[in-house]
């Protein structure tokens, strides 16, 4: 049974790498740590929650070191919540530094969001699940100074059979696909070692109990970490970090290479911090400063020469009851335009966590686009928060109470948003406990990565292009400086000719499919490929759309206010779509107008007020776009007194 399982693994592997790469997947590794504080095993849950999308979906959990399985069946946008057995956690549970089968395997017919956590009082702590597309070979601890008689620790999850896994450059273990390596520092902080490994593999910081900021005084609420981290291939050089509703928060930023420089607007870089670094310029690789950034901030931008990596904390006590939570916060490249989330419910005693939130991060100059749907109903604005802005960033974020634990939430903004997730407050039974985690992201290649017309290459395949003229720009870390190859151009396998060594370059293309290749060389001399799919299609060049509402273009429709209850709506449109059933949709506050289904004219009622209008328009070839203004509406009564003549 394990042979023919890790077969089918291997072929799923191979097939699912060509999907987009973000925090949805259909394949996840877990594996979890040991807390040195942590109660017997039966009285703590380690739960799985798996956020389905708008398809049905089945799927298994598997558990390495048993050989068995759990199966599950999800409707859409529904919930699947599993809590393991006392066997199961016994299964999955780290305790020694070393090799283990400790591990889970998860896959999804569909795509999923998956998270998981450990839930025992304040000792808990939660994390999303990257899916196997995310997965990389080169990682760094991002971790904290942990409690006197604790450790430090990771863990390391082999994907693929003969992985050499690497700590600082030393062979730490040979791992098979499914193996696990846990490795502790006793009393250490890890911050800034190196992990690598000759196969993509899954890697989780696990702290067995920290306190942030670091205390040795007992009375001190602490916790364990647990974060699954990213690769180093997705590490960005301009990240937006929130806040959340505390007085405070810790964020880490940690570089993988040398010479790194870091700029920073917002917060205050600390320097009393054991192993941190007291300046931001002359970076060495796993090195780290720490910042600590207050809500009066509005968030902290931070910028870099080279990719770095940021995790922010929830610190001990600050503002409202919390023991220390880890968040991994992706740079601003890693924007998504929809994301689906789902909070996650605190399981100790079975009570939820007192205080859910989501973060939503996106521009400041469309942060009014952003929508929720609850469970599909029609978007709405955001509710129960306000909007902070910071200024020098172009960033803005909003920190959204989640009311509702057994609802699945789709935020969408077409301008790109991150997600975080946290949780804070005192239980039932008056226990601290925290957590704080990415929910939701893309997770693009960023190392040596190349793009066609601004789009990156993991996204082209969902993003065709008119045919004409295709400009290509590449973007490389660490590219080799002087060797006569150092950059190839391929199209469908041939070298393009007259693009050697070039970062920038054009060509025209006809309609069709084409594999777009970029060979590098790094100044090391290791070489890499990355390959993306770009879809070209016979535009209508000539495709348009506007709407008038009682005559007025909906661009200047917000400079007037109409007097009138009864309006009267007309679109204009070149290179509709002639046969498709959605190609008109009108929306009145994110509500779609049923009755103006593909209609050009069309007349409603408004009551007085501000409504935002929204035409989508589907074209010949089938794209979408979107067209909105705001109407506002004031019908003034006049009451006129009898007169006598």
């Amino acid at each position: 049974m394990k042979k023919i399982f890790f077969i089918i693994i291997t072929t799923l592997l191979t097939y699912y790498t060509a999907l987009t790469q973000n925090t949805e997947g259909k394949e996840f590794w877990v594996t979890y740590g040991y807390s040195e504080s942590l109660p017997a095993l039966p009285s703590t849950g380690f739960v799985i929650r798996i956020v389905n999308g708008n398809q049905p979906t089945t799927g298994y959990i598997y558990f390495k070191e048993l050989g068995t399985y759990e199966h599950f069946t999800v409707n859409p946008f529904e919930i699947y919540n599993y809590s393991l057995t006392d066997p199961q956690k016994l299964a999955v549970y780290n305790t020694t530094m070393g090799k283990s089968n400790k591990s889970i395997y998860l896959y999804s017919e569909q795509p999923v969001t998956v998270y998981s956590g450990v839930m025992r009082s304040h000792l808990s702590d939660v994390t999303n699940l990257l899916p196997v597309t995310a997965l990389g070979k080169e990682y760094y601890q991002i971790s904290y100074k942990p409690f006197t008689g604790s450790s430090d620790a990771y863990a390391v999850v082999a994907i693929y059979n003969n992985t050499q896994v690497y700590h600082n450059k030393v062979l730490g273990a040979t791992l098979q696909a499914g193996e696990v390596y846990y490795r502790t520092d006793f009393h250490t902080d890890m911050t800034g070692a190196c992990i690598t490994a000759s196969n993509p593999v899954a890697f989780f910081a696990e702290n067995q109990q920290a306190n942030v900021p670091f205390s040795d005084i007992p009375a001190h609420p602490r916790s364990r970490l647990f974060q699954q981290l990213a690769p180093v291939n997705t590490w960005d050089k301009t990240f937006f970090v929130p806040v959340t509703l505390h007085l405070n928060n810790r964020v880490r930023i940690v570089a993988a290479y040398n010479g790194t420089n870091i700029t920073q607007k917002g917060g205050i870089v600390l320097t009393d911090v054991s192993g941190a670094q007291t300046n931001l310029t002359g970076l060495q690789a796993g090195q780290f400063v720490e910042l600590i950034i207050n809500s009066a901030d509005s968030g902290c931008f931070i910028t870099a020469n080279h990719p770095v990596a940021v995790c922010s904390y929830i610190p001990i006590n600050s503002g409202f009851p919390a023991s220390p939570a880890q968040c991994w916060i992706p740079g601003i490249k890693q924007t998504v335009p929809r994301a689906l989330i789902a909070p996650f419910q605190h399981y100790f005693n079975l009570y939820p966590l007192f205080a859910c939130h989501t973060i939503i991060i996106t521009p400041t100059d469309t942060k009014g686009n952003t929508k929720v749907s609850v469970n599909d109903a029609p978007p709405t604005d955001l509710v129960g928060g306000t909007w902070k802005s910071h200024t020098e960033a172009g960033m803005s974020y909003y920190s959204m109470p989640l009311t509702d634990n057994n609802a699945t939430y789709i935020f969408s903004n077409s301008e790109g948003i991150i997600v975080l997730g946290y949780g804070t407050g005192l239980t039932p039974v008056d226990i601290i406990t925290s957590y704080y985690y990415l929910a939701c992201s893309a997770m693009r290649d960023l190392d040596a990565a190349f793009y066609a017309n601004n789009i990156h290459f993991q996204d082209l395949k969902d993003n065709p292009i008119c045919a004409g003229l295709v400009n290509f720009r590449a973007e490389i870390n660490g590219l080799h400086p002087t060797a006569s190859e150092r950059i190839k151009w391929f199209v469908d396998g041939a070298m393009e000719p007259g693009t050697l060594n070039q970062e920038t370059w054009s060509k025209t293309f006809t309609p069709g499919t084409y594999e777009i290749k970029m060979w590098v060389r790094y100044e090391n001399d290791e070489t890499a490929e990355k390959t993306g799919t770009l879809i070209i299609e016979s535009c209508n060049q000539s495709q348009s759309a506007e709407f008038y509402v009682n005559n007025v273009h909906h661009t200047t429709l917000k400079d007037t206010t109409f007097c009138n209850k009864n309006v009267n709506f007309r679109a204009e449109i070149e290179g509709l779509h002639p046969t498709a059933a959605d190609r008109i949709k009108w929306y009145i506050d994110g509500i779609e107008e049923i009755s103006a289904l593909n209609e050009t004219q069309w007349s409603n009622s408004f009551e007085n007020g501000t409504y935002e209008i929204k035409l989508v328009v589907h074209y010949d070839n089938d794209t979408y776009a979107t067209f909105t203004g705001i109407l506002k509406v004031r019908v003034l009564w006049i009451k006129i007194r009898n007169v006598r003549y």
